[in-house]
């Protein structure tokens, strides 16, 4: 009896020790590392603006070195300006005309709806920038009072500067024109009822200044203030300035000129706004020109 309950026991002991290996636990498997948390995204760089081309023709003074003044401005806003110089008044509407060029900066109102009169074109301002006082020069004369009988008076040849400078002419006494005769209406040299003994000559505009310097004593001319001013004039050296006390800072203000519907484009637009903010009088305070800006 002793024997068989010692053999229980035994086996009894081998079963606990089985079972007690049995509920031992395995060991955890190794677990990755959780990615971190909210990792931001590198910051990715602003994108540089679109740059735009603006091709501008221009004569040379004041309206390029105007334009050399906003170029700065322009380029802040994604504007590369690109000024192309001409010394004459057709090639820059003509250029304009045929897409070469984006804009000019060279002629007031008058001038350009003659032009358009005359070529068929449809070119139209984005805005007046500034006005110049037209005057009569002169290489050798002083004072209007001591103009010879006789003496050469040279004007340009353009249908709204002839005009223009015959009326000046007429302010100042040297002809007489008709009753009436005005910038709407338009006068040539034909249109001149009295010239008070004067020879009154019309030439290219741009061909006043050389004109003059090459002419005989005692001879003046009339001139567009930029070819006036290439020349070395300015309007304390003129023996006469048109009266501006009236409309004629208006009319012959200096313009942007565009194709019919460019008026509105954006960077035709910023260049209209740099020039009228403050370039007029910064170009002034360089030179002393005495321009005279147009808001």
């Amino acid at each position: 009896m002793k024997k068989t309950l010692a053999l229980i026991l035994t086996a009894a002991l081998v079963l606990l020790t089985f079972a007690a290996c049995g509920n031992t636990a395995p060991a955890p498997a190794a677990t990755e590392a959780a990615p971190a948390a909210d990792q931001a995204a590198p910051a990715e760089e602003a994108a540089a603006p679109e740059t735009v081309k603006l091709t501008v023709g221009a004569s040379s003074t004041p309206h390029a070195e105007l334009l050399e003044i906003v170029k700065p401005a322009l380029a802040e806003q994604g504007i590369e300006l690109d000024v192309v110089i001409y010394d004459d008044y057709v090639l820059p509407n003509t250029a304009l005309q045929d897409g070469t060029l984006d804009a000019n900066y060279f002629q007031h109102t008058p001038y350009l709806n003659s032009f358009n009169a005359s070529n068929g074109t449809d070119l139209v301002s984005a805005g007046l920038i500034h006005y110049e006082p037209f005057g009569i020069y002169s290489q050798t004369v002083t004072d209007l009072k001591e103009l010879a009988d006789g003496a050469t008076i040279i004007v340009p040849d353009d249908d709204s500067n002839q005009t223009r400078a015959l009326l000046l002419l007429q302010q100042e006494g040297l002809v007489e024109l008709p009753d009436g005769a005005s910038v709407d209406n338009g006068v040539t040299l034909l249109d001149i009822v009295d010239n008070k003994g004067y020879n009154v000559q019309a030439v290219q505009a741009d061909a006043v200044p050389s004109l003059l310097a090459n002419s005989d004593a005692g001879t003046v001319a009339v001139i567009n203030y930029n070819y006036a001013l290439g020349a070395g004039f300015k309007t304390t050296d003129a023996l006469a300035i048109e009266d501006a006390s009236g409309n004629a800072a208006q009319t012959y203000a200096n313009i942007i000129a565009v194709r019919r519907g460019d008026e509105t484009r954006p960077e035709i637009q910023a260049l209209v706004a740099a020039l009228q903010a403050g370039a007029v009088d910064a170009y002034n305070e360089q030179t002393g020109a005495g321009i005279v800006g147009i808001q």
